[in-house]
C-alpha cells in the first residue's frame, strides 16, 4: 500500500470512531508493522496538522474534535477505484442531453459536484488535470439502444435485423434479451436466439432494425448465463473447452503479471524470470488478437491448434513485408 493511501485509511479509522484505537488494533486494521503504524501516525500529525492525540489511560489514539472541530484531509483523497467511478459517472452525466431524465439527474450531478468540491476540486480542474481515455471504442450511434433496453427490462421478445461483421451478412432474428454487457467500451446484448435455439451475443450498434413483440421473453437461469458468457474468454462466449498456456519474456512479465485476462486465469513466474499465463477459452478469435499484440514477447506453448493459428498469422504478416517483385 502506498504511504498516502495508508494515511488516508488511518484518517478514516480515527474519524469513524468515538473511542481511542490502540496501536495494536491499528496494526491489524492497516495490515502493517508497528514501525509503519508509528510512521503513519507521525506523518498524519506532522504533515497534515491532524488533531491526533494519545490517551494513556485508554491506551489509544483519537481525534481531539474539541480543539479543531471536524478534521478533513486536504486535496485529492480518493483511491484509484473511487476516482475512476466518480469521474466516469460525471463524464457520462455531462454527455446526456436535456430530456425526460433532466429533473431526476440534476440532484445526482449536484451531489457529484459537492463531493469534488469537498476535496478542493472544480470541474475545470478535473478536465485540465485528469483524463479517462476510451480504447477501441467504436464511434457509432446506437440507434436501437433504447428499444433493446426497454425490451430487456420489460421482459419482451424482440424481432431484430442484425448485420454480422464476421460474415458480412444481414439476418432476421427473434430473440429473448437476457442482459446488456458493456465490454471494452462497447455494448453487447446477451440473448436467447430463437432462430439458432442457443445463447448469442449481439453488438448493439450492429442491430439494423428492432421491434418489440407481445411475447414474453424466455428466461434463462442466471447460472446458465454465467456459465456461457463468463467462463470463456472475452465476448466470444461458450463453455471453456481448452486452456491456452502462454510464456512471456522476463521483461514483459513485469506488466502481464499484474493483468487480468480472464477471471479463472492462473499465472506463475518461471525459474528464468519468464511468466506463464494459463487462460481457459472456447473461441480463440479474440484471444489470438490479444496474443499477437505482444509480438515476440510471448510464445504459445499449448494447445497446438492455437500455436498453429498464431504461427499462420505471423507468417502471413511477414509475407506482407517481404521485398515486392516488379515493384508490386
Amino acid at each position: 500500500m502506498h504511504n498516502f493511501q495508508r494515511i488516508y485509511q488511518l484518517h478514516h479509522i480515527l474519524a469513524a470512531r468515538s473511542q481511542p484505537v490502540s496501536h495494536k488494533n491499528l496494526e491489524q486494521l492497516l495490515e502493517c508493522s508497528r514501525a509503519t503504524v508509528t510512521r503513519t501516525i507521525n506523518a498524519l500529525r506532522d504533515y497534515f496538522n491532524a488533531p491526533l492525540e494519545y490517551d494513556r489511560e485508554r491506551n489509544g489514539y483519537y481525534y481531539d474534535a474539541k480543539e479543531s472541530g471536524v478534521f478533513e484531509l486536504p486535496g485529492i483523497w480518493f483511491d484509484a477505484h473511487e476516482l475512476y467511478a466518480l469521474l466516469t459517472a460525471q463524464q457520462l452525466l455531462e454527455q446526456i442531453q436535456p430530456g425526460l431524465l433532466g429533473a431526476q439527474l440534476r440532484p445526482i450531478k449536484s451531489q457529484l459536484e459537492k463531493i469534488l468540491a469537498s476535496r478542493n476540486l472544480n470541474n475545470q480542474e478535473i478536465t485540465d488535470r485528469i483524463r479517462i481515455l476510451s480504447m477501441m471504442c467504436r464511434n457509432k450511434t446506437i440507434r436501437h439502444f433504447q428499444q433493446v433496453a426497454s425490451a430487456l427490462l420489460q421482459r419482451q421478445q424482440l424481432d431484430i435485423t442484425y448485420h454480422s461483421r464476421s460474415y458480412d451478412q444481414q439476418t432476421e432474428r427473434t430473440i429473448s434479451p437476457q442482459r446488456l454487457t458493456h465490454y471494452r467500451d462497447n455494448w453487447y446484448l446477451d440473448a436467447w436466439c430463437h432462430k439458432r435455439n442457443a445463447l448469442r451475443s449481439f453488438a448493439v450498434e450492429r442491430i439494423v432494425s428492432s421491434a418489440s413483440l407481445d411475447h414474453v421473453a424466455l428466461e434463462i437461469p442466471e447460472t446458465e448465463l454465467n456459465e456461457h458468457f463468463a467462463t470463456s474468454y472475452g465476448i466470444f462466449a461458450g463453455k471453456a473447452t481448452q486452456t491456452a498456456v502462454l510464456h512471456f519474456t522476463a521483461e514483459r512479465a513485469r506488466w502481464v503479471a499484474d493483468e487480468q485476462w480472464h477471471p479463472q486465469q492462473e499465472g506463475k513466474f518461471l525459474p528464468d524470470g519468464r511468466y506463464e499465463l494459463c487462460i481457459p477459452y472456447a473461441n480463440e478469435t479474440e484471444l489470438v488478437m490479444d496474443i499477437l499484440k505482444h509480438g515476440v514477447a510471448v510464445e504459445v506453448i499449448a494447445p497446438e491448434t492455437l500455436r498453429h493459428t498464431i504461427m499462420e498469422n505471423l507468417r502471413e504478416a511477414q509475407e506482407k513485408y517481404l521485398p515486392r517483385k516488379n515493384g508490386k
